[in-house]
């Protein structure tokens, strides 16, 4: 029996917004511990899954877990916005009812302190992919002041991102995750809930994975695609990501397409792929952050596209 070491987050919810498919296949684009996976798939005895992860050891352990609906669910290894292409090239895009994406690094990552997501962590790694030719390490001890000027501002958006880009060219090389959180503490902001550390670290880590990269890339497909009657749900831990989210599901809505400046619509005005069915984030409610912290974060957007293109 396999130890389940978490509770995937706003698991409630993402079952509500899924509750209504019947049959059709669900994709989890974000597979990690499988919390999400098997959740949907008691819940929908019906719907077929087809479960995303570019960590093999999420994907050992999934397997396992998602034993019981072997027949039911297909396990694929690689980044979810490329391999959401290949899926489509091989099936019916009409089977497909449901999209869920758990953005950013996964419990499972930050259980595992050989994986450098830690602030403990005795290494400096933060690949999602262990294959990935860019880790902590490199960001951190080779990246130009500039360049990590870049990434501290846009990804970590903390103010003194000149001072602090400075004291790691300076005092670098660092060989691991606490060494560098132990030696930038002083420079963190302060009287905030989370570790001082957290959003230096999530900076690199955003860097190291091109996790916003890689949400454009996924939210592309899917606008390319054009899926017929599906629910796309997005979970996202930063609010650059939450942006993302919340601008592409409210242009996707829009019937006029035609630039601001334009004096009258010329573009026909049929361009709409459908409803977002949040106007405000979906976040956890009280019993969920008591039980996980990690959850404060966590935001989830949905929208439903329309049938107008089957």
């Amino acid at each position: 029996m396999q130890d389940i070491p978490h509770i995937p987050v706003l698991y409630r919810e993402v079952l509500e917004v899924f509750c209504d498919i019947k049959s059709g296949i669900i994709i989890d684009c974000t597979m990690g511990y499988g919390g999400h996976s098997s959740m949907i798939l008691e819940a929908n005895p019906h719907i077929k899954l087809i479960a995303i992860d570019q960590d093999q050891s999420a994907i050992d352990f999934s397997t396992k877990r998602l034993e019981p609906y072997k027949d039911r669910v297909v396990i694929k290894k690689g980044r979810f916005s490329s391999v959401i292409k290949d899926i489509l090239k091989e099936g019916d895009i009409r089977e497909i009812k449901g999209i869920l994406a758990d953005i950013g690094v996964s419990s499972l990552q930050l259980d595992q302190k050989d994986r450098g997501f830690s602030f403990s962590s005795d290494n400096l790694d933060m690949r999602m992919d262990k294959e990935a030719a860019i880790s902590a390490a490199t960001v951190v001890n080779e990246y130009s002041t500039q360049e990590l000027e870049r990434i501290l501002l846009e990804y970590g958006e903390l103010r003194n991102y000149k001072k602090i880009a400075s004291f790691i060219v300076n005092n670098r090389p660092f060989s691991s995750a606490k060494e560098l959180s132990e030696a930038t503490k002083h420079l963190m902001p302060t009287g905030k809930k989370i570790h001082p550390s957290t959003l230096l670290m999530q900076a690199i880590r955003i860097e190291v994975n091109n996790e916003l990269g890689e949400l454009e890339s996924l939210l592309n497909t899917i606008e390319e695609a054009k899926f017929p009657n599906a629910k796309v749900a997005v979970i996202s831990f930063h609010s650059l990501e939450d942006r993302i989210v919340k601008e592409r599901f409210n242009r996707w809505r829009e019937s006029c397409i035609c630039p601001q400046e334009a004096m009258r619509c010329i573009c026909g005005g049929n361009h709409s792929y459908g409803r977002v069915l949040t106007k405000k984030p979906i976040t956890a409610k009280e019993d969920e952050l008591r039980q996980n912290p990690r959850s404060r974060s966590a935001k989830m957007r949905v929208f439903e596209t329309d049938s107008g293109n089957e």
